[in-house]
């Protein structure tokens, strides 16, 4: 059966974490995802992990930290248990304007990943939508992201690649090789869902979660992570997405 993954920033609003944890357990999910808030107390969180029988495999980190601090961050996800670390966002601010800069910057990341490498574990870049936003040239920053960065694996969110205006069956087809971990989320129908940034659980939006699932199987992707940027009711998105993908995925 498919191991079935949980970002732990959809509960971010829902807290305790550990009758986070107890939920998902309970509704059959075997690991969770980690994110920077949650590093604060590692004892705690390797506590509340241990005592929940879930396995924390991933987990994203925040791009000053593994930068400045490579050894407290492998620190972190060593003491959590992870395999990979995946870089998660860019400020706007921070954000090149030409494939040039968009290069480098896969250059940037590509040595930052040198230590985490090193140290046995996956490193990587996770994407929103402004990687697929054309500039001035055509072409768009993931492009030259995985370009610079040769050596970067890629946590592919999938539904923000079709929020920046893109393909997601394409960007499989071409660089699937790249993909070690999947955000499964989902998109509603165009003008519901207000009240969570028009997201929906997965398997009740727009989404073609069936075809998406089998392209995503024939990629190296171990990590299947489901995520919702702003559920209102986070056992409910919880719930009905692992349902709804354990049909996808044909365990039901």
């Amino acid at each position: 059966m498919t191991e079935i993954s949980y970002q732990l920033y959809s509960s971010r609003e829902f807290p305790p974490l550990t009758d986070t944890l107890g939920m998902l357990k309970q509704l059959g999910y075997s690991q969770v995802e980690g994110y920077g808030g949650l590093y604060d107390d590692l004892d705690l969180l390797k506590n509340a992990i241990s005592e929940s029988g879930l396995s924390m495999p991933s987990g994203h980190f925040g791009l000053d930290l593994l930068e400045d601090n490579p050894d407290g961050a492998i620190a972190i996800a060593r003491a959590a248990g992870m395999r990979a670390v995946y870089c998660p966002h860019l400020a706007t601010n921070l954000r090149p304007t030409d494939a040039e800069g968009w290069r480098a910057f896969g250059g940037r990341l590509e040595k930052i990943g040198e230590p985490f490498r090193a140290a046995g574990l996956t490193f990587g870049w996770h994407n929103h939508d402004f990687e697929f936003a054309p500039l001035p040239d055509g072409t768009v920053p993931m492009e030259h992201i995985l370009e610079g960065g040769p050596g970067l694996s890629w946590e592919a969110d999938i539904a923000w690649i079709v929020r920046g205006g893109a393909d997601p069956l394409d960007w499989i087809s071409r660089h699937g090789n790249r993909i070690s971990a999947v955000h499964v989320k989902d998109i509603a129908p165009a003008g519901e869902c207000i009240d969570e940034d028009g997201w929906a659980d997965v398997g009740h939006g727009t989404m073609d979660w069936n075809e998406l699932w089998t392209a995503l199987r024939a990629t190296p992707a171990n990590l299947f992570v489901m995520e919702h940027d702003k559920p209102n009711d986070d056992r409910r998105f919880a719930s009905r997405s692992i349902e709804a993908v354990r049909k996808i995925a044909g365990e039901t």
